[in-house]
C-alpha cells in the first residue's frame, strides 16, 4: 500500500514505517500548534518554547497513534489475522491488515480495540496534567498534556463515527454481520455511512474555506475525499472477493489465441498477427507443444530493419513457472501471482499443451460485467453464470475494475 515507506522501529513483532507523506502533516501539525494552540493556551512564553512545546506535542502525538494502531494490531493477531505493519502517513495512522477479519467478533474487537487505547491515552494524559497542575508546577508541560488528553479524546469519538473505514464504521459492519450473516450487504451499508460522513466533512470544510478558514477547510475536503475513496473502494473489493470466489482461470482466460512458430520473421509476425489482430502477447507453438512466448515489448528492441532476417526462434523467451499457470487456478492466486511477479499476461498450460491466455485485461473485463450482474444487494448471478465477452467501449465498471486491481497490485 505504502511503497514509499520506511521502517523506523519494531514493536512486539511489528514493523512500524513512515511514509514520505508523514512529513507534511507533521509540519502542518507542529506549525499549528507553535502558532496558535500553545500561544492561545499559555500566554506569555517566547517563540522558541512554543516551537519546542509543538515540537514535543506533535511526535507524542504520532507516538499515540502508533500505540492505536497497535491494539489494533495486537488483538487482530490474537484472532490470528496477519498484520503486515504500522505505517504513519499523512492522514495518520493504519494497520496494514493482510486479510480480512475472518468473522464478524474478530472484526469487532480488533476495531474497538484502537479506540479504547486511545481513550485510555487520553485519560491517562489528563491524570498526567491534572496531577502537576496540582503540585504547582502548571506551565508548557501541563499545557502539552491537556492538548495531548484533548487530541486523543477527539480522535476515539471520531474513529468511532459508524462510517467505514473508520473503527466505527467497522464496528457497524460487524453488527450487521453478525445480525445478517451477509458480509457484502453488511460492507455496502457501512461503506454507505462513511460516504455519507465524506460528503458531510467536503461540505463543512467549503463552508469552512468560504468563511476565511482556508487551511482548515481544505483539510477537511482532503480528508472527506479520502473516506469517500476508501468507502467506495471497500466495497467493491469486498464485491470482487465474492466474484472471485470459486472461480478459476478457465473461467477468466482467452481461449481462442494467435499463435506463432519459432520459424516465422518478425515481419510476417507483427503485420500478419500483431497488427491484423491487434494483439501484443502470441504464444510460440511448434508441433501442437507450446514452447514459450514473444510480445511487442521483445520484437520492439529489435531494430525495424532486421525484422525480415530475424526469426521468433532468434528471442522469444522460453515458457516456465514465472509465466504459465494452470486452468485449474483459482482466479485469487492469480491475482496474487501478478502481484508478486508485475506480471500482466500468462501462458496457459495443460499437459506440455496450450489452453489459452489470461491476462489482466480479462480479469478486469470479467470483474466489469460480473459487477453489473450483481450490483443489487442479494444478487446471486455472479457466480451462477459464465463469462460472457464484452465490448471493447470502456465503462464505469471497469474503470472501478481496474482501480481495484491497481490498489491490490500496490
Amino acid at each position: 500500500m505504502f511503497s514509499g515507506s520506511r521502517k523506523i522501529l519494531s514493536l512486539f513483532g511489528f514493523e512500524v514505517k513512515i511514509d514520505p507523506s508523514w512529513f507534511l502533516i507533521a509540519a502542518l501539525i507542529t506549525w499549528s500548534l507553535a502558532t496558535g494552540v500553545f500561544p492561545t493556551s499559555l500566554p506569555g512564553a517566547s517563540e522558541n518554547m512554543y516551537f519546542l512545546m509543538a515540537l514535543i506535542a506533535m511526535l507524542l502525538f504520532f507516538a499515540s497513534l502508533v500505540l492505536h494502531e497497535l491494539a489494533h494490531a495486537l488483538v487482530a493477531r490474537s484472532f490470528g489475522i496477519k498484520i503486515t505493519g504500522i505505517t504513519l502517513f499523512v492522514f495518520g495512522g493504519v494497520a496494514e491488515l493482510a486479510e480480512e477479519p475472518p468473522t464478524p467478533r474478530s472484526e469487532f474487537f480488533t476495531a474497538l480495540a484502537g479506540p479504547v487505547m486511545s481513550i485510555a491515552l487520553s485519560l491517562g494524559f489528563w491524570l498526567m496534567g491534572t496531577a502537576l497542575s496540582e503540585l504547582g508546577f502548571a506551565g508548557p508541560a501541563t499545557a502539552v498534556l491537556e492538548y495531548l488528553a484533548l487530541i486523543n479524546l477527539v480522535l476515539a469519538l471520531f474513529n468511532l463515527l459508524p462510517a467505514f473505514p473508520l473503527d466505527g464504521g467497522r464496528l457497524l459492519r460487524a453488527l450487521l454481520w453478525h445480525r445478517s450473516g451477509n458480509l457484502l450487504d453488511a460492507t455496502r451499508i457501512a461503506s454507505r455511512s462513511g460516504e455519507i460522513l465524506a460528503y458531510a466533512l467536503m461540505g463543512l470544510g467549503f463552508l469552512s474555506v468560504f468563511s476565511g478558514a482556508l487551511i482548515g477547510g481544505i483539510w477537511q475536503i482532503v480528508i472527506g475525499l479520502f473516506i469517500l475513496a476508501a468507502a467506495k473502494s471497500a466495497y467493491q473489493k469486498q464485491m470482487m472477493t465474492k466474484i472471485m470466489s470459486g472461480q478459476k482461470v478457465s473461467d477468466l482466460m482467452t481461449r481462442n489465441v494467435f499463435k506463432v512458430t519459432p520459424d516465422s520473421t518478425l515481419a510476417n509476425l507483427v503485420d500478419n498477427i500483431m497488427l491484423a489482430h491487434r494483439v501484443s502477447f502470441v504464444p510460440v507453438v511448434e508441433n501442437g507443444a507450446v514452447l514459450g512466448y514473444v510480445d511487442l515489448q521483445t520484437v520492439l528492441r529489435i531494430d525495424h530493419d532486421n525484422w525480415q532476417s530475424t526469426h521468433v526462434n532468434d528471442l522469444f523467451i522460453v515458457q516456465d513457472d514465472s509465466n504459465r499457470v494452470s486452468p485449474d487456478m483459482t482466479a485469487k492466486d492469480l491475482l496474487d501471482l501478478m502481484n508478486r511477479t508485475n506480471t500482466r499476461k500468462f501462458l496457459v498450460t495443460e499437459g506440455g499443451k496450450l489452453r489459452g491466455v489470461v491476462s489482466m485485461s480479462d480479469m478486469i473485463n470479467y470483474f466489469a460485467l460480473s459487477m453489473q450482474v450483481a450490483s443489487q444487494p442479494g444478487s446471486n448471478a455472479a457466480q451462477k453464470h459464465r463469462p460472457v465477452k464484452t465490448t471493447k467501449r470502456r465503462t464505469r465498471d471497469q474503470a472501478s475494475a481496474e482501480r481495484l486491481t491497481s490498489h491490490a497490485r500496490e
